[in-house]
């Protein structure tokens, strides 16, 4: 009785250590190419089809004719987080995260990657408040955007 009184201890000690941890780490951006190791299908779709993935290639256009001010607004949704901890900071500093990527509306991906727990990222989507953020403005609305939500590349 005695030992299992301590191995349980030890167990709880040990699960609560674990615990902490994980709690301690961090949630950052890791690109949507590590995501592409193990969601091979999705990230696929999102290179072929989604012009978010290449939406970097607009904003570089753009960069020259535009103010710092201007230039954090294209930021904000043409790349992946910007302006978060471990997000998005320059195209030569975080080229990974230069594109609108996965990690836009599913989150940062470490604490995903790191235990595989579909929990550690978001996984159900909806209009109103995954992609609204970027997508209410009058500008997109005219070009009639079709979120990926819908489009095939999930």
């Amino acid at each position: 009785m005695k030992y299992t009184a301590i191995s349980l201890a030890a167990l709880l000690l040990f699960a609560l250590v674990i615990s902490q941890a994980f709690s301690q780490v961090s949630r950052e951006y890791v690109g949507s190419k590590v995501c592409g190791e193990c969601h091979i299908h999705e990230y696929e779709n999102f290179t072929q089809y989604a012009s978010k993935s290449r939406s970097d290639d607009n904003v570089k256009l753009m960069l020259g004719k535009l103010t710092p001010e201007e230039q954090s607004e294209c930021f904000e949704c043409h790349t992946t987080g910007y302006g978060k901890p471990g997000g998005f900071v320059s195209f030569e500093a975080t080229p990974d995260l230069g594109h609108a990527g996965c990690e836009v509306c599913h989150g940062p991906g470490s604490e995903h990657v790191l235990t595989e727990d579909p929990g550690m990222i978001t996984g159900d989507l909806n209009i109103e408040e995954h992609c609204a953020p970027c997508h209410e403005d009058e500008r997109v609305r005219a070009i009639n955007y079709k979120p990926l939500l819908y489009s095939g590349a999930h």
